[in-house]
């Protein structure tokens, strides 16, 4: 039997403004959610082979305009290849 691979995916959201103007942001590292229905923009940055990887690429991201507005709003999220994620079905709501 083959080993696991695991992968880094990197998020970053840029975060919509509240109605008071305030801004929420992520408070843990790897902290993760946002509000996409509300205007939070989401993106992946990327997919890495090591967390480090995914922590450089951070470093890089953090100079470059939009991601430095909010240079803490970055997920690393560990995945593992060839691994169902959602494994049940679901209900709109």
């Amino acid at each position: 039997m083959a080993g696991t691979t695991t992968v880094y995916l990197l998020w970053h959201v840029h975060h919509r403004a509240e109605e008071d103007g305030g801004i929420r942001h992520f408070t843990e590292p790897d902290d993760f959610w946002s509000d996409e229905e509300a205007g939070d923009d989401v993106k992946l940055l990327g997919t890495y082979s090591s967390r480090e990887a995914a922590l450089m690429r951070i470093e890089r991201a953090r100079r470059l305009p939009g991601f430095a507005d909010e240079p803490d709003c970055f997920s690393i999220q560990e995945s593992v290849l060839d691994e169902d994620e959602w494994t049940e079905g679901y209900v709109e709501g």
